[in-house]
């Protein structure tokens, strides 16, 4: 049999064991994971933290001792070290007795994932500075507030993760400060759309400092964080969370002369193979194609993950798969402020030069004499000229976020602002007005694009 070896247990990773398991043909599978879980929803991490999901046991899919069960050899605590290309080996270590072995593979995965981002800042190493990446950061983070109780929490960076971080910690009755370096929360949405992020956040009670820089922490006499320096002053912390966002976990491919390519993801094609035979990647420490823009982009999402891993469990045993690329769809919320967005924001409609028009309009999630609707705002990209929808974005209270969905189905299938705004979709007053929000925003962008 065909020997594959896998580089990271969660999503991708399992999800290309796991197919490659019952695949056209048979296969050895050897799993290295560095961490004790596998298979488990890192995107749930905030909301243990915030105490929507109990315990931590909720968020696995499947553990390791499962994956054996299926003829799947993963060994846990064992961090790949090294890859030897020509050689056909990975070098792993035991984190439990520092023991070193060589791993034969016909085939290797890489799914190494995403590490966050932790800039060398004065004192970041100090208590009560946590980051959110594991099981085990939450569990952490988690005992952190039962035990000392912090009255104030500052988060850095506001994009999905600091906010969601931001709803964790209201939840927990903890006063919120959200410091962003940018001028709006959100980067991946336009600055008129983050700019309804920030009021929304405002409403909640969230203190906003943006456009702010970190310039470091200050500890106090037990060791613990009491404050954050910023270039516009100090901020007083109990807690900080560091929600900087995330970059590919790459180095080791690199290392091993495996290319790397757009914000130093693991070039791959569409069948998810490196550009050396034998040897695939899938998940957050890959790049994909971006349908809209036709280019080269790194997306992190657990979904891109599952059904990247999916793709090379199949072509690693036998059966011909294609991944056909991302265009960027997430949604998040931060108490009753959801936001969606998919496609390309304006800026990067621009940077693809591509000729983009945009309407913004404002609705309501139900009929207007219907009780318990909520406001919000859609905006719609369109080509100048062919009228192609390029992208969308949603502001607005409960009920709101989902409606991204439409628009990426249309987005997806390259459907222009005419096509979308004649689309059948379901009406009744609890669901929507008449005429709902996004199908509004795409006819003035239609008739704006012509």
């Amino acid at each position: 049999m065909r020997r594959v070896v896998v580089i990271g247990g969660d999503a991708a990773g399992m999800s290309a064991a796991a197919q490659a398991s019952r695949g056209a043909e048979p296969v050895e599978l050897v799993v290295f994971e560095k961490g004790e879980y596998t298979s488990y929803a890192a995107c749930g991490l905030p909301y243990l933290v915030g105490g929507v999901v109990a315990d931590a046991g909720r968020l696995v899919a499947r553990t390791p001792e499962q994956h054996r069960a299926n003829g799947i050899d993963v060994r846990t605590g064992h961090e790949v070290t090294a890859i030897d290309v020509a050689g056909r080996t990975v070098e792993a270590r035991s984190l439990a007795d520092g023991h070193t072995l060589r791993q034969p593979f016909d085939d290797l995965v890489i799914a190494t994932g995403a590490v966050p981002i932790r800039p060398p800042l004065p004192n970041i190493d100090t208590n009560g500075i946590a980051a959110l990446h594991t099981i085990p950061d939450a569990v952490a983070l988690d005992a952190a507030i039962r035990d000392r109780s912090p009255r104030r929490a500052v988060v850095v960076g506001g994009g999905y993760i600091g906010l969601e971080m931001v709803e964790a910690l209201l939840r927990r009755g903890i006063a919120v400060t959200l410091v962003e370096k940018l001028d709006q929360p959100m980067a991946t949405i336009d600055p008129d759309m983050g700019a309804r992020v920030a009021d929304g956040l405002r409403q909640l009670g969230v203190e906003l400092r943006l456009g702010v820089g970190v310039a470091g922490f200050e500890p106090g006499a037990d060791g613990w964080v009491r404050s954050v320096a910023t270039d516009s002053g100090e901020i007083p912390a109990d807690l900080v969370v560091l929600g900087l966002g995330v970059r590919p976990n790459s180095q080791l491919a690199a290392d091993a002369g495996i290319p790397v390519g757009e914000r130093g993801a693991i070039v791959t094609d569409a069948r998810m193979a490196t550009p050396v035979p034998g040897i695939w990647a899938a998940g957050d420490c890959a790049q994909s194609l971006h349908r809209v823009s036709q280019r080269p982009t790194w997306v992190a999402l657990g979904t891109h993950a599952n059904k990247q891993g999916r793709v090379v469990g199949l072509n690693v045993s036998g059966t011909e798969a294609r991944f056909p690329g991302v265009i960027g769809t997430a949604v998040t919320k931060v108490e009753g402020v959801e936001i969606g967005r998919t496609g390309l924001s304006e800026r990067e409609a621009a940077a693809a030069d591509l000729d983009a028009v945009a309407e913004v309009i404002e609705g309501t999630s139900r009929a207007h004499y219907y009780p318990g609707g909520s406001s919000m705002a859609v905006k719609v990209l369109a080509e100048r000229g062919s009228g192609r929808l390029l992208g969308a974005q949603i502001v607005g209270g409960a009920e709101s976020a989902k409606r991204i969905d439409a628009l990426a189905v249309a987005i997806w299938n390259g459907m222009t602002a005419d096509d979308f705004a004649q689309l059948d979709l379901g009406y009744a007053p609890p669901f929507s007005p008449v005429w709902d929000t996004p199908l509004i925003a795409a006819r003035r962008a239609g008739d704006e694009a012509r």
